[in-house]
């Protein structure tokens, strides 16, 4: 595998001073981000939709995107799967009936500023609320549209509750995007919780290996490695996003014997097509990244024109099963609205299909209502293959 991937014709015409190692530093790039729609459509030819929903949208959620990610972009085609999750549209700046600001009820289980601590066993530990591009799908754009972002001491606090409540034997290292600490506080923060006794396995969630893959060094795979049992859960969404620098981040953290899981999430017209979805799974599979979950969109604010009915999802892993093995085969699971928590989605799963919405039943036999999205054709414009 070479040691260096480079855009060339991007980076001739527009960083034709960048050397290769510019290009391969992860700084750099965060310092090289686009952070407004003027300065975007300098790299996009921004159709009128998306220039409006820059617009409407930029006092609601920040914009970040760094030159790798524009680099994928097609910047003739308007429903390119990079631009689509990256470049808002106007239904963004618009709530529908059932969206939630907090669409997994987390802040209901906030003990401390950085923590969530929604399940006995689990605690999500809030590292940052910055992002190398912020996802037009997130599910806490509630966090990452800035203002306070969670500090050393915020993160103090978040281990010293962790410490004092044995039950909690995973936690899981999120934001924003955790890789963004820098290896010395990140090393910190996993050698105090390496010390907490009844802290037994570790996750990271990190999109870097798709959005930011030069974060991944030699070294920084080393100092995850040091704190196994440590899992990398990541997030490639469409196999147009597995690069040659993202098969190289994946292959230097399973080299360092660093397991990476991936959590795809369903996009209306992005990915939610099964020969796609086929395509994504193997190829994760050839990156030793085994697929983990099939998320079904969260019901978020501005994100209902992304998402896909619940019967696509089920029958799409139907389908795929008679298509692939099971090691690419994920789990179909829904976050269930106001806090249910989280189920796979199986036919037992699923208590009944109303005009109002899917209605699903949680292991303890409760019943939350999944309302459908207004918009039901999941056909995905972008010729991928």
């Amino acid at each position: 595998m070479p040691k260096t991937y480079l855009p060339l014709s991007f980076l001739k015409r527009h960083f034709p001073n960048t050397s290769a190692r510019q290009w391969n530093d992860w700084r750099w790039q965060m310092q090289n981000a686009v952070q407004d729609w003027e300065a975007l459509e300098r790299f996009v030819q921004l159709t009128p939709e998306e220039r409006l929903g820059c617009q409407q949208t930029q006092a609601l959620f920040r914009l970040r995107v760094v030159p790798y990610v524009l680099s994928l972009m097609d910047e003739n085609h308007p429903h390119c799967p990079i631009r689509r999750q990256a470049i808002a549209l106007p239904q963004e700046a618009t709530c529908q009936e059932g969206e939630l600001e907090d669409p997994l009820g987390e802040e209901a289980h906030r003990p401390v500023e950085a923590l969530v601590h929604r399940y006995a066993d689990r605690a999500l530990l809030l590292c940052t609320d910055a992002c190398p591009m912020y996802c037009r799908h997130c599910t806490r754009r509630r966090i990452t549209r800035g203002g306070h972002p969670p500090g050393e001491a915020a993160r103090a606090q978040a281990v010293a509750y962790i410490a004092a409540h044995p039950g909690i034997r995973e936690v899981l290292l999120s934001g924003g995007e955790p890789t963004l600490l820098s290896d010395e506080a990140l090393e910190g923060l996993l050698q105090k919780l390496r010390a907490i006794p009844h802290v037994e396995i570790i996750r990271l969630g990190t999109r870097a290996p798709v959005t930011l893959p030069m974060r991944i060094t030699p070294a920084f795979a080393r100092l995850l490695r040091r704190y196994a049992p440590l899992f990398v859960v990541t997030h490639f969404n469409h196999p147009k996003e597995v690069t040659p620098l993202a098969q190289r981040a994946c292959a230097r953290l399973v080299d360092a014997g660093v397991p990476v899981e991936n959590q795809a999430v369903l996009l209306r017209g992005i990915n939610s097509s099964v020969p796609l979805l086929e395509a994504l799974f193997l190829a994760c599979l050839r990156m030793r990244v085994r697929p983990y979950y099939l998320h079904q969109l969260d019901v978020a604010q501005g994100i209902a024109h992304m998402r896909t009915p619940l019967r696509f999802g089920i029958e799409a892993l139907k389908q795929l099963s008679r298509r692939v093995s099971g090691l690419a085969l994920p789990a179909f699971a829904v976050d269930l609205p106001g806090g249910g928590g989280k189920v796979r989605l199986a036919p037992e799963a699923v208590v009944s299909q109303e005009a109002r919405g899917t209605v699903l039943q949680n292991p303890e036999g409760q019943h939350y209502v999944y309302p459908e999205p207004p918009e039901g054709d999941c056909h995905c414009p972008y010729p991928w293959s």
